[in-house]
């Protein structure tokens, strides 16, 4: 699952379009590889420029130099993790730039970011582990958007000797 956290300060994403549009281009990131849309999840949290604070100064104070909104993501990857390849971890940020560069970078907005790799192991929908990435019972919850209970969801073994 990727999680986006995006936090922001107020003036930005205020409307629903603008969040909307948003999210569904980061969505497009993850379907194209095909992950089902409902693995992303993206979620706006305001935050007031005196609970924000760059090198030890609130942006609430800030000098000239810090007059553009800044907008801070945090990015969760759950459900594939990248191989250790610079070159693929190039092409992951290269494609993540260019779907913020409308909504941030063009919008005159300063903006940081970073991506985590979790665990898969970790990871449950609604009780079920999630199908292995390409497999074909993956592609049923891509085309249902949905997940649906699969032969290797419940693991017996793990249950019972957790109980």
């Amino acid at each position: 699952m990727p999680l986006w956290q995006i936090y922001h300060p107020p003036g930005t994403f205020e409307d629903a379009s603008s969040k909307e549009s948003f999210a569904k281009d980061i969505t497009q990131i993850y379907t194209s590889v095909g992950l089902p849309a409902f693995y992303v999840v993206v979620q706006y949290h305001k935050i007031d420029n005196h609970n924000v604070f760059i090198g030890g100064d609130s942006l609430s104070q800030a000098s000239e130099v810090r007059q553009k909104p800044f907008i801070r993501l945090v990015v969760d990857h759950i459900a594939v993790r990248l191989p250790d390849d610079d070159a693929l971890y190039a092409r992951t940020t290269t494609r993540i730039d260019s779907v913020l560069r409308p909504h941030l970078l063009e919008k005159g907005f300063d903006y940081e970011y970073h991506v985590d790799e979790t665990e898969r192991r970790l990871w449950k929908i609604n009780g079920l582990i999630p199908p292995p990435h390409k497999s074909s019972e993956e592609r049923v919850w891509f085309e249902e958007n949905r997940p649906l209970p699969w032969d290797g969801a419940y693991p017996a073994k793990t249950l019972r000797q957790s109980l």
